[in-house]
């Protein structure tokens, strides 16, 4: 997850910063589950997009070479630099402090991701065009957003999203000469849980106990009950792209 990326505003809110905090501590059966479909993509030369503290990295990491990290949040920047000079992340990643529209054009990736970002800017499709124009052939343009608008809450506004997504709404922002891999919805049952009565959601403020709760058994159940439903209900959305190896 990042800090707000949106053009002219590159600060994380305090909502946020704490977000970031517990759901690195309660939330990683979470994280370890949409890894398992991400790290097949995971090849060569990585660009993170918007990589806020880095609690994501452990999960997908060692299938790359080079893993650069892109955070315009000051804040959120030195935590991310700090992990990295303690040996907590691999020597392989480096952090740069800045949006993608500040990175060299000529600079190609294997796999370009967004975990949690795409719903924090405000120009969400002119950011997918650019970061095509990142990708190298072959290389997978990779998101991970909230799903659903209907699910809108005081928390997404708290953490400055603009918007949920469906799959169609996701796929929307794509280029189209990128070719569309997989686009699946994950944990169907803590959506069910976060319509009937906002268990996770239902503030501006994640709780501890009800983040554990989630990640500990509502995931477990998710994971088998998912699949199940050939990903077609869940409260986060999935989707993954590819560039063409010839234009």
């Amino acid at each position: 997850m990042s800090s707000n990326l949106q053009h002219g505003s590159a600060f994380a809110t305090p909502e946020l910063t704490t977000e970031l905090s517990l759901f690195d501590k309660a939330a990683t059966g979470w994280k370890e589950y949409w890894a398992t479909f991400v790290r097949p993509y995971i090849r060569g030369r990585v660009l993170e997009v918007g990589a806020g503290n880095g609690g994501s990295i452990p999960y997908l990491v060692d299938g790359a070479d080079e893993w650069l990290c892109l955070e315009p949040d000051p804040q959120l920047a030195a935590q991310l630099r700090a992990e990295i000079a303690s040996g907590a992340l691999p020597a392989t990643c480096r952090l740069e402090v800045k949006t993608l529209r500040e990175l060299s054009p000529d600079q190609l990736f294997d796999a370009i991701l967004y975990i949690d970002v795409m719903e924090h800017l405000a120009d969400h499709d002119q950011e997918a065009a650019l970061a095509a124009k990142h990708l190298a052939p072959g290389g997978a343009l990779i998101i991970l957003s909230p799903a659903h608008q209907f699910l809108f809450s005081p928390f997404d506004q708290a953490v400055g999203h603009h918007r949920r997504y469906s799959r169609k709404s996701l796929a929307t922002i794509v280029p189209s000469p990128l070719e569309q891999v997989k686009l699946i919805y994950l944990d169907s049952l803590g959506m069910l849980l976060s319509l009937g009565n906002r268990f996770v959601l239902r503030s501006a403020q994640p709780n501890e106990g009800s983040l554990r709760f989630w990640n500990d058994w509502i995931i477990p159940l998710s994971r088998r009950v998912d699949g199940l439903m050939g990903f077609a209900l869940g409260k986060t959305v999935l989707g993954i792209w590819r560039k063409p190896l010839t234009p």
